[in-house]
């Protein structure tokens, strides 16, 4: 079972967006650790992650979920005929997949 877990927005400068979200939204800043910069607000589970880098690739919404299991998680959506523009696989920092909606429109989906 997929639950929502954060969404990507471009920034040109990560610390300096993280300092504005704290300072004048009184947002949490949860991460901070290079690519990976989170804010959100406080006792929520879901996260902005300010993506410091060009704008996103064609499709990619930034919008992501999270599962305890991606490989599992992945599986089940495969059965149901949903298409994975990026396999789940495990990388060092957990597990993860892209899925794309019948527009095109791509979705992450990371380890809990």
């Amino acid at each position: 079972m997929l639950s929502f877990g954060d969404v990507a927005v471009v920034v040109s400068d990560a610390k300096k967006a993280a300092a504005w979200w704290r300072e004048k939204i009184g947002f949490e800043v949860r991460d901070d650790d290079g690519h990976w910069v989170t804010v959100a607000a406080k006792g929520s589970d879901t996260l902005i992650h300010l993506c410091e880098s060009k704008p996103l690739e064609k499709g990619n919404t930034g919008i992501g979920f999270l599962a305890k299991d991606v490989l599992k998680a992945a599986k089940e959506l495969e059965a149901k005929g949903v298409k994975f523009t990026k396999p789940a696989e495990k990388a060092p920092w957990g597990a993860f997949a892209m899925f794309a909606d019948p527009d095109g429109n791509e979705f992450w989906i990371n380890e809990a």
